[in-house]
């Protein structure tokens, strides 16, 4: 029986990307400060523009697709390890930034977030289960939540039940998230990364039916610990 007030009724996973555009972690338990979880998209790969390496070509970013055959995850100490076939380093040493100049072409570093934010337009992404399999049923696509880069999934029984949580406040654990907006996407929903394959059609079918957007965006209202099996509470 689902209590009154909860959201049926658990975050079922927890995902974190130490450095933009690089593949990511999955955690059982994460912390949450104003910014986010602690630690997600802290490094980007920036050329000497200041453009950070990913999937599509603006303001921000230049497209450099290498940054998808690399993976980042934290070690206990702290540190985070880059890791790719060609081999694993950690995140300050000059021979990565050497080597992903090499196979992106162009002089590039691994550097933590300054002047301007790593993060998109909020703070934690958000999606729920109904919602990928939905998507997953209807297109007959791969919904896996590694191709939306997103750090919450959350068991729902409604499609896109998130996308009514605008505007409002979300307890998970210790933690109050206000969700902010739907997330648009782009081709790196498409794209072979984080441990997916190619998919190809996603995004077509998000252009047609759902204006491009799936997931939604979140602000952290109070910070706190966030953990797999945390109960949601809608305000």
């Amino acid at each position: 029986m689902t209590t009154p007030g909860v959201v049926r009724p658990t975050v079922v996973a927890l995902r974190r990307y130490p450095v933009k555009s690089m593949g990511g972690e999955a955690l059982h338990s994460v912390e949450l400060d104003a910014r986010g979880l602690v630690g997600d998209r802290w490094y980007a790969v920036e050329d000497e523009d200041g453009r950070f390496a990913s999937g599509k070509d603006s303001r921000r970013f230049r497209r450099r697709d290498a940054v998808f055959e690399h993976a980042a995850c934290t070690t206990d100490s702290g540190e985070v390890v880059v890791s790719s076939g060609a081999g694993t380093w950690t995140v300050g040493d000059a021979v990565l930034d050497a080597e992903l100049s090499t196979v992106m072409e162009a002089a590039v570093r691994v550097l933590p977030e300054a002047g301007v934010g790593h993060q998109d337009q909020g703070a934690v992404s958000l999606v729920g289960t109904a919602t990928l399999a939905w998507c997953a049923e209807r297109w007959s696509v791969d919904a896996d939540p590694r191709r939306l880069r997103v750090n919450v999934v959350v068991d729902t029984d409604e499609p896109f039940v998130e996308e009514t949580w605008v505007g409002r406040s979300l307890t998970l654990g210790s933690v109050v998230l206000r969700v902010v907006e739907r997330v648009p996407r782009c081709r790196m929903v498409d794209v072979a990364q984080d441990g997916t394959s190619a998919e190809g059609s996603l995004l077509k079918h998000l252009g047609a039916e759902r204006d491009l957007c799936l997931a939604v965006y979140a602000d952290v209202e109070t910070p706190g610990v966030l953990a797999v099996g945390d109960f949601v509470h809608l305000a």
